[in-house]
């Protein structure tokens, strides 16, 4: 059960904030930042205020069940709705509790994607291919805007490696869950005898840090220059242009030859830098926090096997939820894949409430 005094501390905040809003002593920043807190509140103000009132409200229909000089029909029109508050209850406690688990910071940040060929060689490329458009061809339906960073094709239109941004509302809650190793079971196109093989792709997703979110010294920086080559590199340039950009405190190492400027190779590779860093650091402090338990969702591991692809069934299954759905075809052109993500949010905040104390 909720304490009152927490649910009553949101009404209250909500009437601050309101007050403060409305008097038209506050700069423009304080009201932006004052604004987007009041509106964050607003959606749980009415299922707060009910809370509040449901000893009170409960009592009164109580006393009119056990009046006997009431009439029958007054009685058992009482009786439903206390049902009725009951269940309303403990619906609006859930959404409470949902309104008060820790926020991810990076959930309203933008997204870097990095999809690679796993095992399965040229297969595992084509598959690798097929993720990255079915992530296009979601990102179009939603309006949000994909670029790619960085791109290593392979033979017959495979992908060896695509590293792409992800720009939009609330990117990174949207695309969290894809992270980790995604399993394709088909029958390649150069199979003779009909056998069907298994390869795999992985996945990565990163919030897009900031300057501001993560800072690099230039001493931390070992950066080597070298001439582009092989495929995604091939004919690029034939000046040494190509960046490799070590980063010497966690040892993460990013790697940039798509453009014919070494300076935006550069760009482009410490952008990719600090976001790996600031993932890094997200999940050492993670891990700190959590030492004695693990969320089986939403983990980042990419050696985890997250997702299986049956094409000669038709069906994509994700193992972490044990959700199979027999619509393979319209996932991989992006029309369900939000049926996806909102069971995979469900049942993460399902696992996060059972974990409040």
């Amino acid at each position: 059960m909720l304490p009152i005094n927490k649910v009553q501390s949101l009404i209250n905040k909500h009437a601050e904030l309101e007050k403060e809003l409305s008097s038209g002593e506050i700069d423009k920043k304080r009201f932006a930042e004052k604004s987007k807190e009041y509106s964050e509140l607003n959606e749980i103000i009415k299922e707060a205020k009910e809370y509040i009132e449901f000893d009170k409200n409960k009592e009164e229909l109580k006393n009119i069940i056990s009046d006997t000089k009431s009439e029958k029909d007054i009685r058992d029109l009482a009786e439903l709705e206390l049902e009725d508050l009951i269940r309303k209850k403990n619906n609006n406690e859930n959404k409470i509790k949902v309104f008060l688990l820790p926020k991810d910071e990076a959930d309203t940040k933008n997204a870097i994607i990095e999809i690679r060929a796993g095992t399965g060689g040229l297969e595992a490329s084509l598959f690798a291919s097929d993720l990255f458009k079915m992530y296009e061809k979601v990102s179009h339906k939603k309006k949000w805007l994909m670029e790619i960073i960085n791109i290593s094709k392979s033979e017959a239109g495979g992908l060896k490696e695509v590293i792409a941004t992800i720009k939009g509302k609330n990117i990174y809650s949207s695309l969290k869950y894809e992270s980790g190793v995604h399993r394709v079971q088909r029958v390649p196109d150069t199979e003779t005898q009909g056998r069907v093989h298994t390869s795999a792709a992985t996945v990565a997703v990163l919030p897009e840090a900031e300057e501001v979110d993560v800072k690099i010294e230039d001493k931390d920086l070992r950066i080597d220059v070298f001439r582009s080559s092989g495929p995604g590199g091939q004919s690029v340039n034939t000046t040494d242009s190509a960046v490799r950009i070590t980063h010497i405190p966690t040892g993460i190492v990013v790697s940039q030859q798509d453009e014919k400027s070494q300076i935006r190779n550069k760009e482009k590779g410490l952008k990719i830098l600090r976001s790996r860093i600031y993932e890094y650091e997200r999940q050492k402090r993670d891990t700190e926090r959590s030492q004695d338990r693990k969320s089986k969702i939403g983990t980042g591991d990419r050696s985890e096997r997250i997702r299986t692809y049956n094409f000669p069934q038709g069906r994509v299954t994700d193992h972490r939820i044990n959700l199979t759905l027999h619509k393979l075809e319209e996932f991989m052109q992006g029309e369900i894949f939000d049926e996806m993500i909102e069971n995979l949010s469900i049942q993460a905040q399902q696992e996060e409430l059972s974990n409040l104390s």
